[in-house]
């Protein structure tokens, strides 16, 4: 490929080419960090120092192929564009660069406080071309960009993009800060679902519009039929009476005619019950959502472990996609 480039082979006292270590400057490095494994294969399976310069030239000209763009040379334009980008952008708002400067984290507050990051990969043609911006947000980032732009315009498109979405957060902090939230467990800001306790076995999973955080939500129970079935009702009969104006909790509160169990009061091991099956809260990053519909029992259940277990059952049976069967826990 016309590249040159300079190692160094250091042979232990006896010579033997599966002791030895190669030094490479930084670039080399990366362009084989891949390949480490291999080239260990070949020091030690080599007879002499020459079939060993002979596969590691094909194993590096394997490896300068599969990345192409670690050797487009960046003009000198690139760098001193974007180190003045930085200066006026301020230094203070950086919070990662890589060796290479083609990747960038800035860091960015909210009107609320909340710290928000944006990660930017920049190609050789900055900045007639636009960086891919990666960002933690419910909804697509689309920048508007222009031959003479810059950091600056992404980082001012990015703050307009926080504030918009400022009333999403704010229900999403609220129903986190003052409920308890099954799952997820540590959600992200782009996360728009939530699963809320409301007692013993009985949740309430809310889908929130990002656009339109105000609006009411798609909401889905999960719990015992003899408890989830009131609740709908309520839902349905008082759905003329949300109001926008007031916060999404509050309007959830008001339509259901409940109070969600407050993290000050209980704690999550109150009403979050073990699966009867596998003894276990969390697998694989689910909890028990399968409730058994007998008033007396109301065990809860993970879906995998109760699918496998009444797969099991001679006496189970299966329509279309649903399987019914008896209670592992009551037998009802």
């Amino acid at each position: 490929k016309g590249r040159d480039f300079h190692i160094r082979i250091l042979l232990p006292a006896d010579f033997q080419l599966k002791n030895a270590r190669i030094e490479c400057s930084w670039h080399l490095k990366k362009i084989l960090h891949e390949y480490q494994h291999i080239l260990k294969q070949r020091l030690h399976s080599c007879p002499d120092l020459v079939s060993f310069m002979v596969e590691l030239k094909t194993i590096l000209e394997i490896a300068l192929k599969n990345t192409q763009d670690l050797h487009i040379p960046r003009p000198p334009e690139y760098y001193s564009c974007l180190i003045r980008d930085l200066e006026i952008l301020g230094w203070n708002k950086v919070t990662y660069v890589d060796t290479g400067l083609t990747t960038i984290k800035l860091k960015a507050e909210d009107s609320c406080g909340r710290q928000h990051l944006i990660a930017l990969d920049l190609n050789a043609k900055y900045p007639t071309e636009p960086p891919d911006c990666l960002v933690d947000f419910p909804v697509r980032f689309a920048v508007s960009w222009m031959p003479q732009n810059s950091l600056i315009d992404i980082y001012n498109q990015f703050l307009a993009a926080l504030e918009s979405l400022k009333g999403f957060w704010d229900a999403m902090d609220e129903i986190d800060g003052k409920t308890w939230v099954l799952e997820p467990e540590n959600p992200t800001r782009s996360s728009t679902t939530r699963r809320i306790a409301i007692g013993t076995n009985v949740s309430v999973n809310v889908e929130v519009d990002p656009r339109h955080p105000n609006m009411l939500p798609e909401c889905y129970f999960l719990g015992a039929d003899h408890v989830v079935n009131p609740l709908r009702i309520k839902l349905n009969n008082n759905m003329h009476l949300w109001d926008p104006e007031t916060s999404l909790l509050q309007n959830l509160k008001d339509l259901l005619e409940i109070d969600f169990p407050s993290r000050a009061v209980l704690e999550k091991s109150d009403f979050a019950k073990d699966c009867g099956i596998c003894y276990a809260y969390r697998l694989n990053g689910t909890t028990p959502d399968q409730v058994c519909d007998d008033p007396r029992c109301g065990q809860p259940f993970h879906q995998a472990c109760l699918y496998e277990w009444l797969q099991g059952l001679p006496s189970s049976r299966q329509s279309f996609n649903v399987i019914f069967g008896e209670c592992p826990y009551c037998n009802k």
